[in-house]
């Protein structure tokens, strides 16, 4: 099992505003900086995508995979891959969103397990990059709304 990167931010809108945003997997480009493509394959009976092709560079791991989606209302969604790419093996996670006051506290959680192998600190240093880029970038995409 990888070990999990985390971390989490709060966000000025409420669950559903949030959910919206993670939910429209075509604008990622927009936001999600090391997202250069993701195409919805697969809808669920809720509307929602439930499988996703990616294009990632995130630098030291660049790669195309599909990950299959499993939501929970507006409370939080999870993922984990359903086709491999070239340099990942795995990739699990988590947006799991919960009201205080005066926002949403989002927390992001991901595990990558790659094909090659990887100095545990370079792979544990993109895991933050991607967790905190796509953190910041959420935020700033819901709150210019």
């Amino acid at each position: 099992m990888a070990d999990r990167t985390s971390s989490s931010i709060t966000i000025g809108a409420g669950r559903s505003t949030i959910m919206a945003v993670i939910a429209d997997f075509p604008s990622y480009p927009e936001w999600a900086g090391q997202v250069k493509k993701a195409e919805v394959l697969e809808t669920g009976e809720d509307g929602r995508a439930s499988r996703v092709r990616f294009v990632l560079d995130a630098g030291v791991i660049s790669d195309e995979y599909v990950l299959g989606y499993d939501w929970d209302d507006d409370a939080g969604v999870s993922w984990r891959m359903v086709e491999t790419g070239k340099m990942l093996s795995g990739l699990t996670g988590s947006y799991r969103l919960a009201e205080n006051g005066g926002g949403t506290e989002v927390t992001y959680d991901l595990a990558v397990d790659l094909k090659v192998p990887m100095i545990g600190m370079i792979k544990r240093k993109a895991e933050k990059v991607i967790v905190d880029t796509a953190l910041k970038g959420l935020k700033r995409r819901v709150e210019s709304r």
